[in-house]
C-alpha cells in the first residue's frame, strides 16, 4: 500500500468518525448541520480511478446514513457530489485540472474557495431536497441548504488549510 491510499484510508475512517461521533451532534439553532464528511470527497485524489471513487463516495455516505439513520439521502448527495467533481475541478481550476495538475497542498485560496462552495451547495441542495422531498417546502430546503452551506464550506476551508498545507 502506497502513501497516497495509506492517506485516503486514514481520511476517510477519520472523516467518518468526525461526522459521526462530533458533527452529527451539532445542531445550532435547530436545523444547522456541518457535513464535513465531504471533505473526503474534495480531496480525493485527481488521477485515480473514477468508478474506484464512486463506490468510496457511495459508501462513504451509506456509513454516514447508517449512523443517522437518514436512509440514503447522504449516500445519494455524497455520490452526486462525486460525480459532478470533474466539472468542478474544471471551473474552479481551470488549465491545473486539464493538465491533471493540481495538489490540493499548494492551490490558492480563492480557488479552494470556489470549489468547496460550490461542491457543499449541491451537495446540500440534494441531500436536503431527498430528505424533506416536499415541494411545497422549497423555502426550508433553501434555508437549511444556505445556513448549512456556509457552515460547512467555513469548516471545510478551515480544516482542509490546517492540514493540508506543506510544512516550511
Amino acid at each position: 500500500m502506497n502513501n497516497v491510499a495509506g492517506r485516503n484510508i486514514v481520511r476517510f475512517i477519520v472523516l467518518l468518525l468526525a461526522q459521526v461521533i462530533l458533527c452529527n451532534h451539532i445542531n445550532f439553532l435547530g436545523y444547522i448541520n456541518p457535513y464535513i464528511y465531504i471533505i473526503f470527497i474534495f480531496l480525493f485524489p485527481v488521477r485515480d480511478e473514477r468508478l474506484v471513487f464512486l463506490l468510496l463516495s457511495f459508501t462513504l455516505g451509506m456509513m454516514v446514513d447508517l449512523f443517522s439513520d437518514s436512509g440514503g439521502v447522504h449516500a445519494a448527495a455524497a455520490v452526486s457530489l462525486a460525480y459532478v467533481r470533474p466539472i468542478l475541478l474544471k471551473s474552479s481550476f481551470g488549465m491545473l485540472y486539464e493538465h491533471q495538475s493540481i495538489k490540493f497542498n499548494n492551490i490558492d485560496i480563492g480557488s479552494l474557495i470556489a470549489y468547496i462552495s460550490l461542491g457543499t451547495i449541491i451537495h446540500h441542495l440534494i441531500m436536503f431536497s431527498l430528505e424533506i422531498f416536499n415541494i411545497s417546502n422549497i423555502l426550508l430546503i433553501l434555508k437549511r441548504t444556505l445556513f448549512s452551506s456556509i457552515f460547512t464550506i467555513i469548516l471545510s476551508v478551515l480544516l482542509i488549510t490546517l492540514f493540508s498545507r506543506k510544512r516550511k
